[in-house]
């Protein structure tokens, strides 16, 4: 279903699936998807784009991410993300986010993001940002939900392996802080299409 979403998107030139799961590749051909098999040492799905664009005879400027857990996920979205890298040169990265619900606020597998005055990304947490001195949900305040989606500059991409782990990146466990700790601005879509995200 995350394939047939995807393809609906009007910014894609090529859609594969990159895995290193014998068993998703078949099934993934099966349907007619194109399949790169990647290496298990891929620590996230960042590494594992840069090994899929490494195979890939053709060279594209834009590689997105698109998480296979997510079927239903909106093709506008996925151009949406792509628009915004598109826009902002001085970006490496660009990722969508949505309102947050306030029953999630404290769920640690919702991520939250905090953004600029410009649209780029402050910082991700697992926890609620921003937290206030009372310790709870202000109704009033417009709290983002990352969405599990980013493209990539190819260019970054390629070197994104190389960068070592960053402290807030392995605390949080969230790949995307390893980007902005390094110093590269990522650039940050808001959306209000609806996406279910498994509990």
């Amino acid at each position: 279903r995350t394939w047939e979403r995807s393809k609906l998107a009007t910014t894609l030139d090529h859609l594969v699936v990159a895995t290193d799961d014998e068993k998703i590749a078949e099934c993934c051909q099966q349907f007619g998807a194109d399949v790169i098999m990647t290496s298990e040492s891929c620590r996230n799905g960042t590494e594992r784009c840069n090994e899929a664009l490494q195979k890939l005879e053709k060279k594209y400027d834009i590689v997105v991410n698109i998480q296979g857990d997510e079927p239903l996920i909106e093709p506008e979205i996925i151009d949406g993300v792509v628009k915004a890298l598109q826009a902002a040169p001085d970006a490496v990265f660009s990722t969508a986010v949505t309102s947050l619900k306030p029953e999630d606020a404290f769920d640690p597998n919702r991520v939250k993001c905090v953004v600029d005055n410009h649209g780029y990304a402050i910082y991700f947490s697992r926890g609620l940002i921003p937290y206030n001195k009372s310790g709870k949900v202000n109704p009033q305040f417009p709290y983002l939900l990352h969405l599990g989606i980013q493209s990539y500059d190819s260019n970054f991409l390629k070197i994104y392996p190389g960068l070592h782990p960053t402290p807030l990146q392995l605390e949080e466990d969230l790949e995307q802080l390893k980007v902005l700790e390094n110093g590269y601005k990522m650039k940050v879509q808001q959306t209000y299409f609806t996406i279910f995200l498994p509990g």
